[in-house]
């Protein structure tokens, strides 16, 4: 994933209790934000929050990392998140990947297993993922926290979708906190724009006046603006590699969508022109792994 951008976590600041609710976690007494401030800084998890749940005299850590589609990558941000926040803190959290939109057939992974090259020290890494559309959106319109209204919209609706709109915005007039009102219904545009194209339902939630009012969703608009060059600049490369030495590139592209640092995949991208074989583009890749890993 990318950096932490605080602009684009609006409702994990805001209402983390209704995300918990997206992965089944019900009964938070209390809930709060943390500054996801761990060990590597260019990792940083979307969100970390303090929830203490009905019953338990104690606050537990959960993870929340947002995902705009399910790519390779997802999994292994999500070993990173487990084990950064453990080293920073000394518990292990619960981590919960919620996946916005479907994309081809990869779904993401549930769990992950790492050894170590010797194969006597390894590593067992599950967590819990929620993907929005596989999720009743009447439900989500239903929970009792308002600030489930925006992920309702990427849910599966039953039926036409102006309806369903209206209901929301409904909601959202009724029961937003005055202070939270615009921000709620701008973010609810965002996030419909993943599944819809017809401005009649945006202009239900408010319309481009209330995306235009609120400055942090630019913030978030780049961000998915970086996402997608992101993944033009993985299938260029494995596009080229097929092209000049046929299909066993495409084995490459899971390694590849892993790199975060455009200029790192810019420079692969030169390395997948010019190499003389595919066995040189792997080893141009595991120098450039290597020196990575080592600042």
């Amino acid at each position: 994933m990318h950096e932490y951008d605080k602009s684009s976590k609006w409702l994990i600041q805001h209402h983390g209790a209704a995300i918990l609710r997206l992965a089944g976690i019900t009964g938070v007494v209390e809930w709060r934000p943390l500054q996801a401030e761990v060990v590597q800084a260019r990792s940083l998890p979307d969100g970390l929050i303090a929830a203490t749940l009905a019953r338990e005299p104690a606050p537990r850590l959960f993870v929340l990392e947002l995902a705009t589609y399910p790519e390779p990558r997802v999994a292994d941000q999500a070993v990173r998140d487990a084990a950064f926040v453990y080293l920073d803190r000394g518990e292990l959290p619960e981590v919960v990947v919620v996946v916005l939109s479907p994309k081809g057939r990869f779904r993401v992974p549930r769990e992950f297993e790492l050894r170590s090259a010797l194969g006597r020290t390894s590593w067992h890494v599950r967590w819990h993922v929620v993907e929005l559309w596989t999720i009743p959106a009447e439900s989500l319109l239903t929970a009792p926290e308002v600030g489930a209204v925006p992920w309702a919209l990427l849910g599966r609706v039953e039926g036409p979708p102006e309806p369903f709109f209206r209901r929301c915005r409904e909601r959202i007039d009724r029961e937003a906190a005055p202070e939270e009102r615009e921000g709620l219904l701008a973010v609810s545009q965002v996030l419909a724009r993943l599944r819809y194209d017809d401005e009649g339902l945006f202009r239900l939630l408010g319309g481009e006046q209330t995306m235009l009012e609120l400055p942090f969703l630019d913030k978030l608009r780049e961000k998915w603006t970086r996402e997608a060059a992101h993944d033009v600049l993985v299938r260029t490369i494995v596009n080229i590699l097929a092209t000049r030495f046929k299909t066993r590139a495409k084995s490459l592209e899971a390694e590849l969508a892993r790199i975060d640092e455009v200029k790192r995949l810019e420079a692969l991208q030169t390395l997948a022109v010019t190499c003389e074989s595919l066995k040189d583009f792997r080893a141009g890749l595991r120098a450039q792994s290597a020196k990575a890993e080592k600042s």
